[in-house]
């Protein structure tokens, strides 16, 4: 896979972790009713998304090691709770672990030195 597709899975992969942190906690299952302040756990990916954009290496780097801890919400929240939360915690895992993996793929395929196809 070209690293132009990998970002692009990365970002789509961010933009729909985004989406469901936000929808999980304000609309479809959130903590209290009317909505929770565990919404604001989606900002660090949002700040992630300029970088993602303008295809930073770094930032994939740093999203590839703060992602795991998206990943470890959703395998606790996905373990420990019922209902509709269960099952967003269980998409929350495969979001993460797929961003983890495109992320992590884009920034070896762009470190320096990495063999270019001509």
């Amino acid at each position: 896979m070209s690293a132009r597709a990998l970002a692009a899975a990365a970002t789509v992969l961010l933009v729909g972790l985004i989406a469901l942190g936000l929808a999980w906690e304000l609309v479809l299952a959130p903590l209290r009713p009317g909505g929770s302040w565990l919404a604001l756990k989606v900002l660090p990916l949002a700040a992630a998304l300029p970088g993602f954009l303008r295809r930073r290496r770094y930032t994939f780097q740093w999203m590839s090691m703060l992602v795991l801890v998206y990943l470890a919400e959703g395998i606790v929240r996905a373990w420990s709770e019922q209902g509709a939360s269960r099952t967003l915690a269980a998409a929350q895992t495969a979001l993460a672990a797929l961003l983890f993996l495109a992320a992590a793929l884009y920034a070896r395929a762009t470190r320096p030195g990495a063999a270019r196809p001509v």
